[in-house]
């Protein structure tokens, strides 16, 4: 690390992400530790306050920050399709280009630092609530006795049909749930950092709320571990 121009980080939780820089064998965890011009990029799906923390104590021991979110599912980390969200040091931002080329297909610098994370949930809060649509609307077809396989086939036809919604379906519809595309706990992580925020900003999020509690629902039936289409289970 000592020898790192750039350094990255990408864990699951907020406390893990703040540890790699605070803890004990963090970068900026030793009282004569000093980053001198070295850049952070923060990966991990944190919340803005978060981020800015991290932003400090990097400025701090002489570094530059920059968050940088991700936007898309095992599959596109596979393909190197990933959109990659990020905002705070723009000279940071600049000489990871050639990193996040590799990654993804495109990057986009949204300002200062927080502004990466607030677009990042917001876009998740639009999953997570159209996922509980489209598996409680299977979970619906499946009570009213029709085919689910139908229902699929005749939503690829229509303008509804994405990508997203497609894979879910289709895990939905082989029980697959096993195939994880996106594990349950992030999802519902990310929903409640979603409504930590609007907290802070008194915005009312009904069906963030809603959708939230089918997600912890599904988590408390042991679902962990799974992709997060097993709310369909709950439903």
């Amino acid at each position: 690390m000592q020898k790192s121009d750039i350094i990255f980080s990408c864990v699951t939780y907020p406390r893990s992400a703040k540890e790699n820089v605070i803890g004990n064998c963090g970068v900026a965890g030793r009282e004569g530790d000093i980053l001198d011009g070295k850049g952070y990029v923060e990966m991990t799906g944190i919340d803005p306050q978060t981020s800015k923390d991290i932003c400090e104590i990097i400025k701090s021991k002489g570094g530059r920050y920059l968050e940088a979110q991700i936007q898309g599912s095992k599959i596109e980390a596979d393909e190197g399709s990933l959109v990659i969200l990020t905002a705070g040091d723009k000279s940071l931002f600049i000489d990871c280009q050639s990193c996040f080329k590799a990654m993804g297909k495109t990057a986009f610098f949204l300002g200062d630092t927080g502004y990466a994370t607030k677009t990042n949930l917001i876009l998740q809060l639009m999953k997570g609530i159209a996922l509980v649509g489209l598996a409680e609307g299977l979970a619906l077809a499946d009570r009213c006795g029709i085919s689910s396989k139908d229902v699929l086939n005749i939503f690829k036809l229509t303008n509804l049909n994405c990508d997203y919604l497609t894979n879910k379906a289709d895990l939905i519809v082989k029980k697959d749930f096993k195939h994880v595309e996106q594990a349950i706990e992030h999802m519902q992580k990310d929903m409640k950092l979603t409504l930590d925020l609007s907290d802070q900003l008194k915005q009312p999020l009904l069906m963030t709320s809603t959708a939230n509690e089918v997600y912890k629902h599904a988590r408390r039936l042991g679902y962990d571990g799974h992709d997060a289409s097993c709310i369909y289970m709950r439903t």
